[in-house]
């Protein structure tokens, strides 16, 4: 992979990372309702459903999916059902004064898995993986040392954006994070959240 095209990847997925999108909101929220460190199990979750996008990218799904474009637009709306089902769990939690006493952290793995799983119904992704990364690819160089770069890339950039919303929630939390404050945060999260995988679905599917 040129240094170039590496350079043009690492713009491209730091802008995605920063960009306010499904599993951005989702780390956001965990971070007010467990604090930094907990947030980042579902970070790892999103990271890790991207060696699957990556994956696919690098196995030509933007050519699949245009000779079968019904079966991907039915596989987007199941993963908007599911991100739209996140969303709903966010509205209905308890909001509290975090400024007194975070909520009790759920299971590891349980954070785990919505990161992971919200990644892998993200639509969004689609559009990230599937349209745009084949085209960081050289099919005259070896794919298999192209996409180990991709990966780490993709994987530190990731990180460090949502590290910086979770630490950015955090420090929300422990300093003006109301109950007031809370609910409406977390309707606004899952406006985003949702608002954002169906702007993808519509978007990928003209």
């Amino acid at each position: 992979m040129e240094f170039s095209v590496w350079l043009a990847m690492i713009g491209l997925f730091l802008a995605g990372g920063l960009t306010p999108g499904p599993a951005v909101m989702l780390v956001l929220s965990s971070s007010l309702r467990y604090g930094f460190r907990p947030a980042m199990l579902p970070a790892i979750g999103v990271s890790t459903a991207n060696l699957v996008w990556i994956s696919l990218a690098a196995g030509g799904a933007a050519a699949i999916a245009k000779q079968f474009p019904a079966g991907f637009l039915v596989l987007k709306l199941v993963g908007l059902c599911f991100i739209g089902w996140l969303a709903f769990n966010l509205i209905r939690a308890e909001p509290r004064d975090l400024r007194l006493a975070r909520e009790a952290m759920p299971k590891r793995a349980a954070l785990f898995g919505k990161g992971l799983g919200l990644q892998l119904a993200n639509p969004n992704a689609l559009v990230f993986f599937g349209a745009l990364l084949p085209g960081y690819f050289d099919a005259s160089r070896p794919l298999t040392l192209q996409v180990a770069i991709a990966i780490a890339t993709i994987t530190v950039t990731e990180m460090f954006g949502l590290a910086i919303y979770a630490a950015a929630a955090d420090r929300m939390a422990r300093n003006f994070a109301t109950p007031s404050f809370a609910t409406w945060f977390n309707r606004g999260a899952a406006f985003l959240m949702f608002s954002s995988a169906a702007f993808a679905v519509w978007a990928t599917s003209r």
